[in-house]
Parts: C-alpha cells; structure tokens; sequence
C-alpha cells in the first residue's frame, strides 16, 4: 500500500472554513478519483501554531499505478482548486511513502 502524505500549515484566518472545506469537499473528491481507497485527516501536535495549524492528510493507495494515475491525471487540477480557493493563505509539502507492515 502507498500513502500519499500532504502537509499543510493554514493560517488562523482561515482555520475553520478550510478545515470544514478539507472534510465535506475535497477529501471526497479526492477519494473519488477512484485511485485511493480512504484517508485520514490528523493535526499536528506539539509543532509552532503561531502561524497557524498544521495538518497532514494521508491518502491510501493500494499500489504505485494508482498514486501515479492520480499524480498525473487529477493532482494539478486539485491544486488549482486549493490555490484559487484559498490563495497564498496556506503552504503545502507532499511525501510518498509504502506501508512495510
């Protein structure tokens, strides 16, 4: 299985509606892309809220083919969305890792 790791700082302005927004919209539409079969949604503890929160979602990907459709099929428009919905008021990492147990 490949986890598809997003971190994300949000800043406080925008705290609630993105993380209303995260849960009830885009999650869903990433999830049906039909490439990952689920996702957790986790906030980062014990980090510099300062800024703002920081989340991470991991999305599950039962093998690298399906992670690469996503990539390369529905990942830019994603982040379009993101940007045009939220603009600079988030930043954002991605990691890739498989699951050895």
């Amino acid at each position: 299985m490949i986890v598809y790791n997003v971190t994300i700082k949000i800043a406080h302005a925008i705290h609630a509606d993105w993380l209303q927004w995260l849960k009830e919209e885009h999650v869903p539409e990433v999830i049906q892309t039909g490439c990952f079969t689920h996702a957790t949604i986790l906030r980062l503890l014990e980090v510099d809220d300062t800024e703002g929160p920081t989340y991470t979602v991991q999305y599950f990907a039962e093998s690298k083919s399906l992670y690469n459709n996503y990539i390369e099929n529905h990942a830019p428009a994603m982040r379009q969305k993101s940007f045009d919905k939220w603009g600079d008021q988030f930043i954002a990492f991605r990691s890739v890792m498989q699951v050895v147990n």
